[in-house]
């Protein structure tokens, strides 16, 4: 099962492989921690939604969240995606990156006036609105730059999605979007407004969803409301369903195709006629990207094991804040066996990436493999404990390349103001 993990992650002659390069070989280079991502696993990821969705008018806006490096970014834009992004930093990255405005949907319940001005003025293709005061400040702002703003409601379906409570977001007690009963009104409101143009709806229910069922409860309430706002005169031209796919994370894990999420979807949308757009994320990145640490110490307390590595939960925080399980491999096969706790260097018990694990027994020195590490890895990682974050190699059959610097010390102070404050402090 180890072996066939990943095709882009695999073992010759006992050995780690990131498609035709050793991993061993970019740890040495780079030093650890590193994060190593496959190109050809996420161009592999593209051409399945692309397949999946070909037969209906659709426009995929990868989700930046899951990782916003700049050269991966780069492969979405050139593979004609939009983005969906959540921030005026992301947006700044997308245009960096060249995407089209008018392929960036913006989602998010706290836009600032900055960042929805900056929007604005870029020409989005739209703003996913997520509460009724968001309109107001929206159409008071679009007068303000003198361009109507283009903008879907997000729309809360109260469905659950049957993945952890915390990525879980189109409940009714979540703090997302509008409520489905009073998604009408809103519309109503939306539309008297002279500054902003109805372009679509929007949903996302949540991330890390291994059955589509969901999806159908969630996209039938939102054709319902279509027509409903057909009938009131509002006209749409695109409905949004967010992303969400799971991806492996455990050997047995069995995620779902896209091709699952197109023939359940479709046929409700093609009843509108809309263009539909999704925004996936996790599912294009997230098998395509390992975290590879050294292991710094071994140590044992009478029936405890530990196996202590130079990667901590500022580099991978998924394990300490969601208790998530990520498979583990040694980046060299050993024959014999261990049962260990895998942890991180900082100052705190919930530092770990895995506990009670069977994992290859390891000696200093050493190296291993954090799979499925490439979404929420490196993005949601910190200088916790003024800890640098990581490296990021992008690995292309026999090449790789490095594509962020690890940071250095004086790249993490350098922001901060040291001189000593002159005058009286009021």
């Amino acid at each position: 099962m180890e072996d066939s993990f990943s095709p882009y992650f695999h073992f010759v002659d006992n050995e780690l492989y990131c498609e035709k390069t050793p991993v061993k070989k970019i740890a040495k280079e780079f030093g650890t921690p590193v994060y190593i991502y496959s190109k050809n696993a996420i161009l592999e990821k593209i051409r399945e939604y692309k397949e999946a969705f070909k037969e209906y008018p659709t426009l995929i806006c990868y989700a930046a969240k899951a990782n916003s490096n700049l050269s991966i970014l780069k492969i979405f834009q050139e593979e004609g995606l939009g983005l969906d992004i959540v921030s005026g930093g992301e947006l700044y990255r997308g245009l960096k990156a060249e995407f089209d405005p008018k392929k960036i949907v913006y989602a998010g319940v706290g836009k600032t006036d900055k960042e929805l001005i900056d929007a604005i003025d870029t020409g989005i293709l739209s703003f996913n609105v997520e509460s009724l005061m968001e309109l107001d400040v929206l159409d008071e702002l679009s007068e303000k730059v003198g361009k109507k703003a283009d903008i879907s409601i997000r729309v809360n379906p109260d469905v659950n999605p049957k993945t952890h409570p915390y990525i879980s977001t189109g409940l009714r007690k979540s703090k997302f979007g509008i409520d489905m009963e009073d998604a009408l009104e809103a519309y109503k409101i939306a539309s008297r407004k002279k500054n902003l143009n109805i372009v679509g709806i929007h949903c996302h229910i949540g991330s890390q969803i291994m059955d589509v069922s969901p999806y159908e409860e969630a996209v039938e309430k939102l054709v319902q409301l279509v027509f409903k706002l057909k009938r009131e005169g509002i006209e749409l031209r695109h409905i949004d369903i967010g992303g969400g796919l799971g991806i492996r994370y455990r050997p047995e894990d069995n995620p779902p195709h896209p091709k699952e999420l197109a023939e359940i979807v479709i046929p409700y949308i093609k009843e509108t006629g809309l263009k539909l757009l999704i925004e996936p994320g996790r599912s294009l990145v997230g098998e395509a990207g390992i975290l590879v640490s050294q292991v710094l110490f071994l140590k044992d307390k009478g029936d405890k094991h530990f196996i202590i590595i130079d990667s901590g939960m500022n580099d991978l925080l998924r394990p300490a804040m969601y208790q998530a399980y990520h498979h583990i491999l040694s980046v060299e096969k050993k024959k014999e066996k261990v049962i260990a706790d895998i942890v991180g260097p900082i100052c705190e018990t919930g530092d770990f990436f895995a506990l009670d694990r069977e994992i290859d027994n390891l000696n200093r020195g050493d190296y291993l493999a954090v799979m499925s590490a490439g979404a929420y890895g490196f993005s949601m990682s910190s200088n916790y404990n003024t800890r640098p974050r990581a490296a990021e190699v992008l690995v292309d059959g026999e090449n790789f390349y490095l594509i962020r610097n690890r940071e250095s010390y004086q790249y993490i102070i350098q922001p901060e103001i040291n001189e000593k404050i002159q005058g009286e402090v009021k």
